[in-house]
């Protein structure tokens, strides 16, 4: 049978690999949902091409725009977060892929897990910001999450076999951004087009400064604490310019098994969409001979600071996390529009960190309240 699929964020770059990854198995996949938060006109073509039977743009003033244009096609149409977060409930989707930006993405996450959907979860930041409730729901509704980001599907699927023997370390590899090597002098003067021209990876904008600002590197440590059950000391982050090796796991007897490819988001996906199967690809292959040395090296915890506050976030625990995110996607924002420079957005998320109310045993009303409280003290920071 088929898996009929809801793409949560179907117009970003997840979304749209996503969607190449189903068209080339027609007999594996159909699309069952789509949601974009704003860019009405590639919706619109995506329902054109795969005919979901549900679509909804988050941005209610696109809505008239959407149904309109899609008014002699059997599709029923939303508009609204609301709308999305209920339709991942749907009793014909038999997965969920939240690829949706940021802080958005957590509600319709609770929302399917509570619905028994499994999860492919590209939205690192949900379990960023509530990695401690998500694992609490999944666990009681007994729904898998699949990890969609390359770094952690390379880890799950070094676990496979091995899910029943403890996992000693974990090395998360980072291809180091475009500003690898480079000096504070530098990083001072960084425009948004240079941080935006990432060597390895075709990704979105937020995920493209954050990993230029090693921001996502911190915000996959996290995320990792939450899916592998690791303390902080169990997580280690080492820069890998190739970006052939995925990531690392390191066993009690001292063993490691790696997960290696070319840098290509489609493999993670069509392996979360199709798990516990792999499904043949036309990928193009890695070849050894194209790369004679493959080689590792140390992060500049100093110039990159966003590690570091990732990693306080995971030892003092709480609402920390939440907090630390809020201010990060409030700072790509305004270094995306020219309102901050790329030093500065590790400044304001610590002094974010440093002003917000911290909360030991938040409830989920408090990670909403507190990602609205520090998205607030960010852009005070910023002078917004």
């Amino acid at each position: 049978m088929k898996k009929r699929v809801a793409i949560l964020g179907s117009t970003g770059s997840i979304g749209t690999q996503a969607l190449e990854v189903i068209e080339k198995n027609p007999e594996k996949f159909e699309v069952e949902v789509l949601t974009a938060n704003n860019r009405v006109g590639k919706l619109i073509e995506q329902c054109k091409q795969f005919m979901p039977n549900i679509v909804v743009i988050a941005n209610k003033e696109k809505y008239s725009v959407l149904q309109d244009a899609l008014e002699d096609l059997p599709i029923k149409v939303y508009a609204g977060s609301e709308s999305i977060s209920q339709v991942v409930e749907t009793e014909s989707v038999d997965i969920v892929l939240t690829a949706m930006v940021g802080f958005s993405g957590l509600q319709p996450t609770i929302n399917a897990i509570k619905a028994k959907k499994p999860i492919a979860l590209a939205n690192k930041e949900t379990m960023v910001v509530a990695g401690d409730i998500i694992t609490e729901l999944a666990a009681q509704n007994k729904v898998p999450i699949l990890p969609v980001d390359s770094e952690h599907s390379a880890i799950f699927q070094c676990l496979a076999g091995e899910f029943h023997n403890p996992i000693e370390k974990i090395y998360l590899t980072a291809s180091g951004g475009p500003f690898r090597g480079k000096d504070e002098k530098f990083l001072k003067k960084v425009t948004v087009e240079q941080a935006l021209n990432h060597p390895n990876w075709e990704m979105g904008s937020k995920i493209t400064i954050d990993s230029a600002s090693m921001m996502n590197k911190g915000l996959e440590a996290i995320e990792a604490k939450w899916l592998f059950g690791l303390n902080p000391d169990q997580i280690d982050i080492i820069v890998h310019p190739q970006s052939i090796v995925h990531s690392l796991v390191q066993f009690t007897d001292g063993s490691m098994k790696a997960q290696m490819g070319l840098p290509d988001m489609r493999l993670p996906i069509q392996y979360a969409l199709a798990y516990p199967e792999r499904i043949v690809s036309d990928f193009e292959r890695f070849n050894f001979l194209d790369y004679p040395s493959l080689t590792f090296e140390k992060p500049d915890y100093n110039l990159f600071r966003n590690i570091n506050l990732a990693y306080e976030s995971m030892r003092k625990g709480g609402n920390l996390a939440c907090i630390m995110n809020a201010a990060n996607e409030v700072v790509v924002e305004s270094f995306l529009e020219n309102k901050i420079g790329f030093l500065k957005m590790s400044e304001v998320i610590e002094r974010t960190m440093e002003k917000a109310d911290f909360i030991q045993k938040p409830s989920l009303d408090d990670y909403f309240n507190t990602d609205i409280q520090a998205r607030s003290i960010a852009k005070s920071i910023i002078g917004l």
